[in-house]
């Protein structure tokens, strides 16, 4: 009778949470992203000790710091990973206006470090990059809008998406930072195409970036210098790309051994950039194969999961993060073998860096939450219920 006058009981869920966590995530990418993490250690100890010779440091300052850094991610990971989609959509949204807004402010309270582009923070003890937490946050909040835009009488969200994607290139080109915005650019047109978007349209966009393309390598001397860099038949045995390729060269295919490589005293960013240049180096093609089949395995893992998925918040949202996440780690690869020009742009999980490694455990932890096991028909049913 009570529930004839006031409606049903609601029933509450009685599995606790870990369990239930543990039940549903995708264990076999998170898994991967537990040993990218070690690998990332490993290659660490080996990396980074003479930059903390150079800098009058302890020998694994920097490896301590990652160490610490990546303690965080993982914190920050699991967390997300425990949250429903709609909290993570709303922490989402407060990220990204935080992160945009200290995008704005990198000119006025911002610093280089000396490598001729504002991108960072300053706070004595670390830095923190705002471009690297407004990735995975802008994703979400672009997923949204063109969600949205697929209801009934829904707001304009793929144009609204479009125009802030705009915004976002801008700053990020005043930088300089090319790279962060072309992850940007290529995150939005993964889900604006899986969205529903023409190929013609698509195509307007290809020839747009390379007009774009074509206007940077006039007008800044930053962006000229790596494409020529790229371009040339001659390779520069001195330069970072250089000593990279001689590593990888000389690596083979087990490795020169543990300890013995010698690209790590010659190259700056050993550590973080051109860090698959050492692990070919002294590990061989054996272990680069294997990083590459761990983030294989996370983007394949995670696509075909999203397949499965109903709500198209959550397939449009979990696409864009894993394609930031895969081409990141190809642009990162690419560069060091001379398939891509020189762009300063970490190797997820495996290079030092605090604010990479933090937003990145930040972004896992989303997809994760994304594709996490729920009570759902699946979209086959949902389709052949069409017919």
């Amino acid at each position: 009778m009570t529930e004839m006058v006031y409606g049903a009981v609601p029933q509450r869920d009685a599995e606790p949470i870990l369990p239930k966590w543990w039940r549903t995530i995708d264990k076999w990418s998170f898994s991967c992203v537990l040993i990218l993490f070690g690998i990332g250690i490993l290659l660490g100890l080996a990396a980074s000790p003479p930059l903390a010779e150079k800098n009058g440091l302890a020998p694994f300052h920097y490896v301590q710091r990652q160490a610490f850094f990546g303690v965080l991610a993982l914190v920050a990971m699991v967390l997300t990973s425990m949250m429903r989609p709609d909290l993570v959509r709303r922490l989402a949204v407060m990220g990204f206006l935080a992160a945009f807004v200290a995008l704005i402010l990198l000119p006025v309270f911002g610093t280089d470090f000396g490598k001729g582009a504002m991108r960072w923070y300053s706070l004595g003890f670390a830095s923190v990059q705002p471009s690297e937490f407004l990735k995975p946050a802008f994703v979400v909040v672009a997923a949204w809008m063109m969600a949205a835009s697929q209801q009934i009488n829904g707001p304009p969200g793929l144009s609204w998406s479009f125009l802030l994607a705009m915004v976002i290139l801008a700053f990020l080109a005043m930088q300089p930072d090319f790279g962060q915005a072309a992850l940007v650019l290529f995150g939005w047109g993964v889900m604006y195409f899986v969205a529903g978007a023409p190929i013609t349209l698509l195509l307007a966009m290809a020839g747009g970036v390379v007009l774009v393309g074509s206007f940077a390598y006039s007008n800044s001397e930053h962006f000229a210098r790596r494409i020529d860099g790229f371009l040339s038949p001659e390779l520069d045995p001195t330069t970072q790309l250089g000593f990279a390729t001689n590593a990888i060269r000389e690596g083979g295919f087990f490795g020169v051994g543990v300890g013995e490589g010698q690209v790590k005293w010659s190259l700056p960013d050993a550590h973080t950039d051109f860090i698959i240049a050492v692990a070919a180096e002294e590990y061989g093609l054996v272990l680069v194969l294997c990083i590459i089949a761990l983030y294989t395995g996370i983007v394949v893992r995670s696509l075909v999961r999203l397949m499965r998925e109903r709500d198209p918040f959550i397939r449009l949202a979990g696409t864009g993060l894993i394609a930031i996440f895969g081409a990141q780690a190809m642009i990162n690869m690419g560069v060091a073998v001379r398939l891509l020009p020189a762009k300063g742009m970490t190797l997820p999980f495996v290079s030092y860096g605090g604010s990479s490694v933090v937003a990145g455990g930040i972004a896992v932890g989303m997809l994760l939450a994304f594709t996490r096991n729920r009570p759902q028909g699946q979209i086959g049913d949902l389709l052949r219920g069409r017919r």
